[in-house]
């Protein structure tokens, strides 16, 4: 068995258990923190919250979460990026409304309600991410799997100028679009649901 530097045998067994016990307590304080900033940005606004509320929250020291993420715009992408992660994977499970037997107009349907909750939801963040720079939304990464995967329905429902109708969709679903429609037309999430997926189902013809 290999020598520490104080010449003591090293344990791999036991060094192992303890990598893999740091890196589950890694995973656990990082959706704590997570969870807590969601909350906090929700209840505040995230201009309000203050890198020390979100540990406070979390329960985690501030050297956590500053190595974890940096400071707030790295919090809020982490976040952000989480909760798209989220609607991928749903996408892609294969189950129901998304499996591959339901009608690809009613899959857009199912894309544009869950898109929408998760607009919503982080409207803050969405909208921080998407004006930063011009064309900051076209040219994000998610951006682009967002227009396949509703290019790729478009296409398998025949309708015509599949990925024109899918950006103009997703425009109508820009954070700045629902800012407004929320914000200052007062509209609830329910109508734009209802009205959204009648455009969707629309689109597919």
């Amino acid at each position: 068995m290999p020598d520490t530097a104080d010449g003591s045998p090293v344990d791999f067994v036991t060094a192992g258990a303890r990598r893999g016990r740091q890196r589950a307590d890694a995973a656990r304080n990082r959706e704590r923190v997570l969870a807590a900033a969601e909350e906090l940005f929700a209840e505040l606004g995230v201009g309000a919250v203050t890198m020390d509320a979100v540990a406070a929250r979390a329960g985690v020291g501030k050297g956590t979460l500053y190595r974890g993420f940096g400071d707030k715009g790295g919090l809020a992408v982490a976040l952000l990026d989480a909760r798209e992660r989220e609607l991928q994977e749903r996408l892609l499970s294969g189950r129901k409304p998304f499996d591959r037997r339901t009608p690809p107009a009613h899959r857009l349907e199912a894309f544009v309600v869950a898109y929408l909750r998760l607009a919503v939801a982080q409207l803050d963040l969405l909208l921080m991410s998407e004006t930063n720079a011009p064309l900051a939304r076209q040219s994000t990464g998610v951006h682009g799997a967002w227009v396949l995967y509703c290019t790729s329905l478009l296409a398998e429902g025949g309708a015509p100028d599949p990925d024109l109708r899918a950006e103009a969709l997703l425009a109508m679903l820009s954070a700045e679009q629902v800012a407004f429609w929320v914000r200052n037309e007062q509209r609830s999430l329910a109508d734009l649901e209802r009205s959204l997926s009648t455009v969707a189902r629309l689109l597919c013809n």
